[in-house]
């Protein structure tokens, strides 16, 4: 396995080189910003990169050779710690912490990056959904982040500095990471090859908002069509809840047997709503802009029967950000299409 090559953050390499050469690492770092831009792929690069057996420690870089080096990339490495939300929790169990109840604190990230180094002179811990640390997680966490072990680096890795607890932010250095540019992105698409068609990948673009995540999601045939057909019912008049709702369930098992993509599909046809909304809102509002050309179609063709309406559409958008968090929550995702969809076409026909 290799690892991804950061692209679009040079600016957050540099000030790892430049703390390295001066011999000023911080211990504890909280990435943040949009998902699917690259803070990952960097923590992957720096672990390899501080844990190479062949460069020098202050030069930053891998030789993607030594053992070492294939070890990282395999997440093998003894002395890389990578701790991640399970699909089936609501939250980062606090065994992965401190160990199960019959070998507490001997075992777990908090024992485990106390010992010491098996390979190298160096510990590197990665906690990848940062989002998902609850109140008995963070507190399992404190004694770490304050007194870290001699030669550790343990990074958390969020999309937003204020969805961590305060205990969590007051003890982390905070590095921010941008989204990436259009350009940036429609060069990885294209060198990965995953939409090679220049006019399907600029509309693809267009829609990730800087996330490589969010326009590999997109790029699926099938997710093109889903947008489509929700768009065709939308902009109906009388929108059939009970149908688009079934097409909605339908079209969200389809992405498979586990709940992650299930998940990931019903976020983006909540998006998709979330922006037919937004588009409408603004054409009734007087403004024309931001609307894309695959939703401008049936957006215009909504205007009309939703001329006055525009707090109403105004409300349909808010709801659609509270799917978005309750996706996020974990809910029952047959129950929240139902209930989601539902309440819009209540929200509608009440104010008919």
């Amino acid at each position: 396995m290799s690892i991804p090559r950061v692209i679009g953050h040079d600016d957050v390499w540099d000030t790892f080189r430049r703390a390295l050469e001066q011999r000023r690492l911080a211990s504890t770092f909280l990435f943040v910003g949009p998902a699917g831009i690259g803070k990952w792929s960097t923590a992957w690069n720096l672990a390899q990169a501080l844990l190479c057996e062949t460069t020098p420690r202050d030069a930053l870089r891998a030789c993607q050779a030594c053992p070492s080096c294939t070890q990282v990339a395999a997440l093998t490495h003894p002395d890389l710690l990578v701790v991640r939300k399970p699909d089936d929790k609501n939250f980062i169990p606090v065994e992965l912490f401190i160990g199960e109840r019959e070998r507490r604190m001997r075992e777990g990230l908090c024992h485990d990056i106390a010992l010491k180094p098996f390979r190298g002179g160096r510990k590197v811990a990665v906690i990848d959904d940062a989002d998902y640390l609850n109140q008995e997680g963070a507190n399992c966490l404190l004694k770490t982040l304050e007194e870290p072990p001699a030669n550790s680096l343990l990074i958390l890795i969020g999309t937003s500095q204020h969805r961590q607890l305060p205990t969590i932010r007051s003890r982390c250095q905070v590095i921010r990471f941008a989204p990436l540019s259009d350009e940036q992105v429609d060069r990885l698409l294209a060198d990965r090859q995953l939409v090679e068609a220049p006019e399907r990948r600029a509309v693809v673009v267009a829609r990730a908002a800087g996330s490589l995540q969010r326009a590999m999601e997109l790029a699926d045939p099938d997710v093109a069509e889903g947008r489509r057909v929700v768009f065709e019912h939308l902009s109906q008049r009388d929108v059939d809840a009970v149908t688009l709702g079934k097409y909605i369930h339908e079209f969200v098992e389809a992405a498979g047997k586990e709940a992650p993509p299930r998940r990931a599909r019903l976020r983006l046809v909540v998006l998709d709503v979330a922006d037919f909304y937004r588009a409408l809102l603004r054409r009734l509002s007087g403004t024309r802009e931001s609307t894309d050309a695959e939703s401008e179609p049936y957006v215009a063709a909504a205007v009309g029967h939703w001329a006055g309406r525009a707090v109403i559409a105004a409300d349909c958008l808010e709801r659609c950000l509270d799917a978005l968090v309750q996706i996020e929550a974990n809910a029952n995702l047959p129950t929240l299409v139902g209930c989601w969809i539902d309440d819009l076409a209540q929200v509608t026909l009440h104010h008919a």
